[in-house]
């Protein structure tokens, strides 16, 4: 009887800053639409219609809780959120290259908000980061992969 071949450990290149960086850019497009949809419809019918106005942390708690929803599905089913289909990114986890189950999708999303609003320093943390990875990236064993495009043929 003849062993199994180990399996093959598939190289991935590293997606690049200015890739990444674009890529939140035209997500942040998306998420105009995503929000205008689920947050601005709603709350104009629950304003105009009924007089109703929430306090502010509900609004940001509705906020938080759509565009997680948004990411993490994306990220655990595909790995590819819709903008990171366009720039040929994927995220996966560091240990294996798989797509993150939901549970280090939240974490991920969660990490991103300070990440990103404090002055984007987390966003910054790249340029010092030995593989050029977000802070909250690095802190949640996830990294954001080039997938190259396969010839046509």
């Amino acid at each position: 009887m003849r062993p199994a071949p180990a399996p093959q450990r598939v190289v991935v290149e590293l997606a690049g800053l200015r890739r990444r960086l674009a890529s939140m850019l035209y997500e942040s497009l998306l998420l105009l639409g995503i929000l205008a949809l689920t947050f601005l419809v709603p709350y104009l019918f629950l304003g105009v219609g009924f007089g109703v106005t929430l306090p502010g942390w509900v609004l940001w708690l509705h906020v938080f809780g759509v565009l997680g929803a948004y990411f993490v599905w994306y990220w655990t089913r595909h790995g590819q959120t819709l903008a990171m289909q366009t720039w040929n990114l994927k995220l996966v986890r560091e240990l294996d290259g798989l797509p993150p189950p939901p549970g280090v999708g939240w974490v991920r999303y969660a990490l991103a908000w300070p990440s990103v609003l404090c002055f984007g320093l987390g966003l910054a943390w790249a340029l010092i980061d030995r593989d050029r990875q977000f802070l909250h990236d690095r802190l949640a064993g996830t990294r954001i992969v080039f997938l190259p495009r396969k010839p046509a043929g």
